[in-house]
């Protein structure tokens, strides 16, 4: 017997369910002024169905059902129109992507990432890179932009990425090149594959960045001092990727020396010295090391915030000692679930843990010199002793000086290891659940000098990442 050939009627029983008007228990509200409209649905389906909507219901929900008083959330950042094709598809589980034209897919995608439909979203993706290529392609920029603007997109990133290096000149000539966000200009650069001339891919660099201030004029020969540091400031995550020992000499003397006081300046002098000597190819390599150092396979943090880790975990203000940041979990690619992390970073020693709350700029992390461990289901979990821990966190990603700096006091509250939980730091910083660990929270706790947060409430996780650190 075909265990499947009842579904389909299942899935015609439960629209029916939404259109019904009888027994609903929830109104949603959807979009903004004047395009609203109001939807009647089931809060029983919407909680088991989309991870987005059980978060908004488990605080906004009517906790008593004898008022008689519906409940009623709004969702301004989706049109009617879209919630509705969603809304069949949380219910019946199906729709037919035939009934609608690519722009509309698009909004469809982003939507259901919006209500957190993962299953929606991966099988989206899938159809627009197999049916729809020719059309990717032609609206490259649109998909580009908007797949690396979202960690979710994983497939549309990969997408683009293998475009961008067989066919650069798609993103680096369009008209609004210069409107893409510093990430998005970042993964095209540092593609080792990328097929276009290195000096070419520096003119597109400085053109970018001239077009972030409209201070900053095109006209070399006006600048002043400020408009160089004004460039410098704004270039300083790209410098770092660009293949400047594989230029000719001629082409650093054009085309990069006008710019020497927007380079690093140990980088800097170093090009000097290359360039005059071709053959001391000791000072290449060394340099390319250096600038492999300053690089950080991160989607939260600089690796100026690495450098800055670096000082808390020497205790000194002084890097006497380089740590390469190796990353082995990103939630958005390896997933967010307590059992993963275990999985992938247990009995691994000197890790750093990087946290993006979601809905805010916050970042918060922590450093643990010993080895995570796994506590079995049903067991109790456990604490491990280290004075060397530490926690921190950031106020947002662009002020590297308002941070927080919470060392581990007695030693014995550092660590605590849970079958429930992700990277946990005593109660100070915790991350847990397994849905994007929405039920993460910093409290004071007696394992450390300070909380790290300003408030003690629950919080999810939109991204993070562990990396473990070795000594280069």
């Amino acid at each position: 017997m075909d265990d499947n050939k009842f579904l389909p009627k299942l899935s015609q029983n439960l629209l029916e369910i939404l259109e019904d008007n009888e027994y609903y228990d929830i109104t949603i509200e959807v979009g903004n002024d004047p395009y609203v409209k109001i939807f009647r649905a089931h809060m029983v389906i919407l909680n088991y169905r989309s991870p987005y909507l059980r978060r908004i219901l488990s605080t906004n929900s009517n906790k008593n059902k004898n008022d008689g008083i519906l409940t009623h959330i709004k969702l301004p950042n989706v049109s009617p129109e879209i919630f509705q094709i969603i809304l069949r598809y949380i219910y019946g589980g199906k729709f037919s992507l035939e009934e609608y034209d690519n722009l509309k897919i698009i909004k469809i995608l982003i939507a259901a990432n919006e209500l957190s439909l993962q299953e929606l979203i991966i099988y989206l993706q899938s159809f627009l890179i197999e049916n729809k290529k020719i059309w990717l392609e032609q609206n490259f920029n649109l998909i580009y932009k908007m797949s690396f603007e979202n960690n979710s997109f994983l497939k549309l990133q990969n997408f683009c990425t293998e475009i961008i290096s067989k066919e650069p000149e798609k993103i680096f000539n369009s008209i609004d090149f210069v409107s893409i966000s510093e990430k998005c200009l970042i993964s095209l650069i540092k593609h080792n594959n990328i097929q276009m001339d290195d000096i070419k891919v520096w003119d597109h660099v400085l053109k970018w960045g001239i077009a972030q201030s409209s201070e900053l004029s095109s006209d070399l020969s006006s600048y002043t001092k400020d408009d160089f540091n004004t460039l410098k400031d704004i270039l300083k995550q790209c410098i770092p990727f660009i293949k400047f020992y594989d230029l000719t000499s001629k082409e650093f003397l054009d085309k990069v020396y006008p710019y020497k006081k927007i380079i690093p300046k140990e980088l800097r002098e170093n090009l000097i010295e290359y360039y005059l000597n071709h053959d001391h190819s000791p000072i290449r390599q060394k340099i390319i090391k250096e600038i492999g150092s300053k690089c950080i396979d991160s989607k939260i943090i600089t690796y100026q915030h690495a450098e800055l880790i670096s000082k808390w975990i020497n205790k000194s203000e002084n890097i006497d000692k380089t740590y390469e940041f190796k990353l082995i979990l990103r939630g958005s690619r390896d997933g967010f679930l307590p059992s993963k992390f275990h999985e992938i970073c247990d009995n691994k020693p000197h890790t750093v843990s990087i946290i993006k709350v979601k809905d805010s700029n916050e970042i918060l992390g922590g450093y643990n010199p010993i080895v995570w461990k796994f506590a079995k289901k049903y067991d109790y979990g456990f604490y491990d002793y280290t004075k060397d821990s530490f926690i921190f966190s950031f106020k947002n990603k662009e002020n590297m000086q308002n941070y927080i700096l919470s060392r581990a006091k007695l030693g014995m509250y550092s660590i605590y290891s849970d079958f429930d939980c992700g990277p946990t730091f005593g109660d100070s910083l915790v991350l847990h659940g397994n849905d994007f660990y929405n039920k993460s929270y910093c409290k004071t706790h007696a394992g450390y000098e300070k909380i790290i947060r300003e408030t003690e409430d629950i919080f999810s996780v939109e991204e993070y990442e562990i990396f473990q650190i070795t000594k280069e």
